[in-house]
């Protein structure tokens, strides 16, 4: 239940930046790969991290 939590609370933090940002939704492709590279990165982490 908590990794959806964390997923929903990330999920707005991003809906926040872009907003910020005033990217549009869909993000453009460059800062979409950003975002993709970020999750990877983030999970890979956790794994690493054994959590």
């Amino acid at each position: 239940m908590s990794a959806y939590l964390i997923s929903l609370g990330a999920g707005m933090l991003i809906g926040v930046v872009y907003a910020l940002f005033k990217v549009r939704s869909p993000a453009p492709p460059g800062i979409a790969l950003i975002g993709l590279l970020g999750m990877v990165l983030g999970e890979r982490l956790l794994h690493w991290f054994g959590t």
